[in-house]
């Protein structure tokens, strides 16, 4: 009797295990693309008459186009650590660009993060280019190309730079091989990838370097783009914007202003080469989805694509990012699930919402410390009732509340804005400012009721 009970609860094991294993086969694969500053100029966003992002369009018609999302933080590190490790900036204490994911702070190695979280969960964890910020955290199992391809002296420099300039800051065609630049390497491993069979579901995670600075296309995709347009602007924007934006959103010395940009010509050039870089990396991204579609895992992929954050190009008289206001926060972003719904959702979303979203849609085990929710229920229906808004940060105690029709801002000093981008796109009238009118007051409760409850300090160099 003891002898058959035993042998029961050996096969009972076997079978939990053949079924285990089953069930991971049978999980979808995950191919997650980040862009580099990427604001909305993209043709399924509408955000720039001349730009040309074919794929990035295709994508979109086959799954969801979220046209009112927005990241977290507003620069390269904190926005990452926010959507890979699902925590808000202001939960974290990791407000810039100063403290890289590779010195392992105390906080990341008590979280786990979205890639970590999948290999806990058999999957095969594979990534290529720029998904974290600075330095190769031991967060995938397979480690493909790295950015770096243009600090090997690849590039070359374009413009005399005024001293003080970020060594990175540059923009303009470049004449080397474009099978070396940096993305078009990423893009033909992230292609063998996913023309190789593998032995349980992978999440791929890949990161475009362009349209970073510095703006270096291809000289054939520069000279394919003229008569070029730049923003509109209102030269009096300023006259109803705090004072205190003025420091936070000149947070970086190294950064060009706006004035030298249009007094020394430079305009027009920058966006020329901006929206060069952006059809080149349009052109990567095409490259990866024919491998994807010509390879076995077509019917079993979702794919999503997102930028970090967006990118000022003289709007509001501002350069790069580093602000709360729209350019900067509002970002593309594409999920596309295997027979999933098509179509566009224009709710308030967030970068924040991936992890919960992914990890809901493979069926795998939730993670408590999660602050974003699951946009499953918009992946089904777009217009699904939403009550949720999309929050970013930019430094400690400075946020925007974004929902589908107004932005409001608070500074740390008390300072507000409020734009209702129904009549205001641009964001040109400031209606918090002096008295608001009953209406605005009542709109800026509402959103205020969203700021974060905690906002941690700065994470040091050196944690104790």
């Amino acid at each position: 009797m003891k002898l058959a009970m035993t042998r029961l609860l050996c096969l009972i094991s076997v079978l939990s295990l053949v079924s285990e294993c089953t069930a991971a086969a049978d999980r979808a694969n995950v191919l997650l693309i980040a862009v580099d500053d990427l604001n909305d100029w993209v043709g399924c966003l509408g955000g720039h008459s001349q730009t040309q992002t074919p794929n990035i369009d295709r994508l979109a018609a086959r799954g969801m186009l979220f046209t009112n999302a927005h990241c977290q933080g507003t620069m390269c590190n904190p926005s990452r650590i926010s959507l890979l490790w699902g925590r808000r900036p202001s939960s974290t204490g990791f407000y810039d660009n100063h403290y890289h994911v590779s010195k392992e702070p105390e906080f990341l190695k008590s979280h786990i993060s979205l890639p970590a979280h999948f290999a806990a969960s058999s999957y095969k964890t594979l990534t290529a280019g720029k998904v974290f910020h600075g330095g190769t955290p031991r967060q995938s199992q397979v480690v493909g190309p790295r950015l770096g391809q243009w600090l090997k002296g690849l590039d070359q420099p374009v413009h005399k730079k005024p001293k003080g300039w970020h060594r990175t800051w540059d923009f303009g065609p470049q004449d080397y091989d474009e099978a070396k630049f940096t993305d078009h390497v990423t893009a033909t491993w992230v292609a063998e990838q996913l023309g190789n069979k593998h032995d349980k579901p992978f999440f791929l995670s890949v990161g475009f370097y362009r349209p970073h600075v510095p703006f270096f296309p291809p000289r054939r995709i520069y000279e394919s783009i003229d008569n070029i347009q730049i923003p509109q602007i209102d030269v009096d924007d300023w006259n109803d914007i705090p004072d205190v934006a003025r420091k936070v959103t000149l947070s970086n010395p190294k950064i060009p202003t706006h004035d030298w940009m249009r007094e020394n010509g430079r305009w027009q050039q920058a966006v020329h080469a901006y929206l060069a870089c952006v059809r080149w990396t349009d052109d990567q991204l095409g490259r990866v989805l024919d491998a994807l579609d010509s390879g076995p895992h077509a019917k079993n992929t979702i794919v999503v694509l997102f930028s970090d954050h967006g990118y000022h190009l003289g709007e509001k008289q501002r350069w790069s990012k580093f602000s709360l206001w729209e350019r900067t926060t509002h970002v593309p972003l594409i999920i596309s699930v295997p027979k999933g719904v098509q179509g566009k959702s224009h709710k308030p979303v967030e970068l924040l919402s991936l992890y919960p979203t992914l990890i809901d849609l493979c069926g795998l085990p939730a993670n408590p410390k999660l602050e974003g929710v699951s946009l499953r229920p918009l992946l089904d229906n777009p217009n699904a009732d939403w009550e949720h808004v999309a929050v970013s940060t930019l430094g400690q105690n400075n946020h925007a509340v974004r929902d589908q029709r107004w932005r409001y801002i608070r500074y740390v000093d008390g300072s507000e804005e409020l734009y209702d981008h129904w009549a205001d796109p641009n964001e040109w009238t400031n209606l918090a400012v002096e008295e608001p009118t009953p209406s605005h007051a009542e709109v800026i409760m509402r959103l205020k009721k969203h700021l974060p409850k905690t906002n941690l300090p700065q994470q040091k160099d050196k944690p104790k």
